[in-house]
């Protein structure tokens, strides 16, 4: 044999082994089709920009990993006026705004009971294990379809869906309403619960995780600083007069066996206060992952759900404000938590068998007196003072009479009885608030019910405004704060509840599964991602869905 043709022969050989390798190689790697099991990671209260400065201290298994291997995108928004915990929940699950879910707002005014009412709240249920009124819960007053639903629908209700959380708020909205459990923390009880309109008896596992009593062994523990103080360097001092703490303390390190048993028997803890430290999130977490073993999450080839609410942050965010060292480390033990949940996930069913979506149902504002300390124009709207005075304004122009309601969540709910008995157009007074309320330092903007009845608006805060109304709950007005601007409440130093940037603009990563490594910029809606989940997992669009499918995840 020649040895031009050996060389020939040979590079013949290693070529058929190029492409048969690659061909193996890349069939190894084509992912099934559909998810054994999506996983929704919701974090209460952390806006886009805190992740990206803590980006690089983060772990490398952790958040980093989901943006190191998934897709990125730089620029969600929520589009509407009130970005509390139950809106943002809901339109994440239903990928409709307020105005077509229904979840207006955490609380509205019902007139007919001169009631208000809490957006999960339902009388006609009764609490599965835990205390009572905090099982008085379920989705009855969303009005739309979730994408949950729609996959249950189209399964003939095999794939499993289940929620978890510290709060039944977020866990009840991320579930909807045909899922096959619910559960969230009893603040009283240190347990975990449901309500019966998920289940009537909690499972033999849930009562075997409670039994461990792992709430009381958390808050024997200390609260420090988990990395070096360097890690805190571009964060407000650790004594400072702008946060509010705990029982005056605002400093580290936080004796929480102490502060939870201040003032209480040996054997009473206020088992309330890991809700408000990073030690909640790790609960939900162990939680969480009993979860997927126990109820065998993704063990076929019908894809299951599970949505992991985390709330810890929030509390901690009102208490400290989004630059306080509190809040950086309380994002550096939820980084920590989030490994440990994407550990178990990847060594059980692999990455390319599971759907993570990671994302934030709101952001915060920053400490208005923070803010003012440097110059930028900022302040707390202490709407209390602004009601008594409209209180006395309505007197003078209408006479005495219970003329307002209430102030309840940037809105003003009007005695519509009273008004209808004085024989006074409803829509004079409404515009008469307005145009009152509008004189205060730090409203932007007072609109009354009549003009978001007919009109259609563009793009800004009017849009984002008539995204939130619905005629049955909202207020006869509603107010805008200016930027910078918060309610004051009296446990908490800042607040979100805003349309502006800070409170609109949360992280979204996608992860695993056909999931491609990229990094998207432009603006997408935070409605898109119920709509997403439904293309990606072929099953309709939840019913009252607005928005669209994000296509860089088809490619």
């Amino acid at each position: 044999m020649t040895g031009k043709l050996m060389v020939k022969r040979i590079v013949i050989i290693c070529l058929t082994f190029f492409i048969v390798f690659k061909a193996s190689g890349q069939a190894a790697y084509l992912p099934p089709e559909k998810p054994k099991l999506i996983v929704a990671i919701i974090v209460e209260q952390l806006r886009y920009d805190q992740l990206e400065k803590f980006r690089n201290r983060l772990g490398e298994n952790g958040i980093r990993r989901l943006l190191n291997e998934g897709t990125y995108f730089q620029n969600a928004s929520f589009e509407f006026l009130l970005t509390q915990s139950g809106p943002c929940h809901a339109t994440i699950s239903t990928g409709a705004e307020p105005s077509q879910h229904g979840i207006t707002s955490d609380n509205w005014y019902f007139p007919l009971r001169n009631e208000l009412i809490h957006c999960t709240k339902d009388i006609s249920v009764d609490p599965t294990g835990g205390s009572y009124e905090s099982g008085l819960h379920s989705p009855a007053n969303l009005y739309s379809s979730t994408f949950t639903d729609e996959l249950k629908m189209a399964t003939n209700k095999k794939a499993k869906v289940f929620a978890v959380g510290l709060n039944e708020t977020p866990v009840i909205l991320s579930a909807g309403h045909s899922a096959d459990g619910a559960f969230w923390y009893d603040k009283n009880t240190g347990t975990w619960m449901s309500s019966t309109y998920y289940i009537r008896k909690l499972p033999a596992w849930v009562n075997d995780f409670n039994a461990m009593n792992y709430p009381v062994g958390l808050l024997n523990n200390q609260w420090n600083l988990l990395k070096p103080v360097s890690e805190y360097s571009d964060c407000m001092p650790d004594t400072n007069i702008y946060e509010m703490g705990f029982k005056s303390v605002n400093y580290f390190p936080y004796d929480l066996k102490k502060l939870s048993s201040a003032g209480r028997s040996v054997s009473d803890r206020d088992l309330s206060l890991l809700r408000e430290t990073p030690f909640g999130n790790t609960l939900t977490t162990d939680f969480a992952i009993k979860l997927i073993e126990e109820e065998k999450l993704g063990a076929d080839d019908i894809p299951d759900f599970l949505a992991v609410c985390y709330a810890s942050t929030d509390y901690i965010g009102h208490r400290f404000g989004p630059s306080s060292r509190e809040m950086a480390d309380a994002i550096y033990r939820l980084d920590r938590d989030i490994e440990k949940l994407m550990k178990h996930l990847n060594d059980k069913l692999g990455k390319r068998n599971i759907l993570i979506y990671f994302t934030s149902a709101h952001g915060v504002a920053e400490i208005p007196a923070i803010l003012e300390a440097s110059r930028i124009p900022a302040g707390y709207f202490r709407q209390n003072q602004a009601l008594q005075l409209l209180r006395s304004y309505m007197n003078a122009v209408y006479g005495e009479g219970d003329w307002i309601r209430g102030f309840i969540g940037k809105q003003i709910y009007l005695n519509r009885t009273l008004i209808e008995d004085a024989k006074i157009p409803l829509e004079e007074v409404q515009k008469k608030v307005a145009r009152f309320i509008v004189q205060f330092t730090g409203v932007a903007s007072a609109y009354p019910y009549s003009a978001f009845e007919s009109n259609d608006f563009g793009n800004g805060t009017m849009r984002k405004t008539i995204n939130n109304f619905s005629p049955q709950r909202s207020g006869d007005v509603i107010v805008t704060l200016s930027p910078g601007w918060v309610e004051k409440h009296d446990e908490n130093v800042t607040d979100h509840s805003s349309p502006y940037e800070y409170d609109s603009h949360v992280p979204l990563i996608w992860y695993g599964w056909a999931i491609n490594r990229q990094t998207v910029t432009r603006k997408v809606n935070m409605a898109d991602i119920a709509v997403t989940l439904s293309s990606l997992c072929k099953v309709p669009f939840p019913n009252a869905s607005t928005g669209a499918p994000m296509y860089e995840l088809f490619r």
